[in-house]
């Protein structure tokens, strides 16, 4: 297979370098099920990992897990977008750490090893 990231319109950024906070979807759970069980502390919280990680990193781990070798195209950036595009996200979770939040997120690798070996090779998509 081939994955396809954008090319960067931004001399701060190479190709592939546009950064990201994923998360991985069991990580949100567990935020969810904390703060469903600590209500004293309502409000609106980020959550992420807390470190941007660059999409061809996502990439280049994506055809690692898979054993695949890596095959990235760049694609421009759609004109309607390129000027509004967010080069750099990432969130801050100082709050929910500071209510009490302690467990650690998985790593961007961790997450694709788990995602790819648990639910994609198996057919398990969802």
């Amino acid at each position: 297979g081939e994955m396809k990231l954008f090319r960067s319109f931004n001399p701060e950024f190479k190709d592939g370098e546009q950064a990201r906070d994923f998360v991985y979807v069991k990580d949100v759970i567990e935020v969810m099920y904390f703060l469903m069980r600590h209500r004293k502390d309502p409000g609106i919280y980020n959550v992420g990992t807390g470190k941007a990680e660059t999409f061809l990193k996502l990439a280049r781990n994506t055809f690692k897990v898979m054993h695949m070798p890596e095959k990235i195209k760049y694609i421009d950036i759609p004109a309607d977008i390129r000027e509004k595009y967010q080069y750099f996200t990432e969130a801050k979770i100082g709050k929910l750490r500071y209510i009490g939040y302690k467990k650690d997120f998985y790593s961007l690798e961790d997450g694709i090893s788990d995602y790819v070996t648990n639910y994609l090779i198996d057919g398990n998509f969802y």
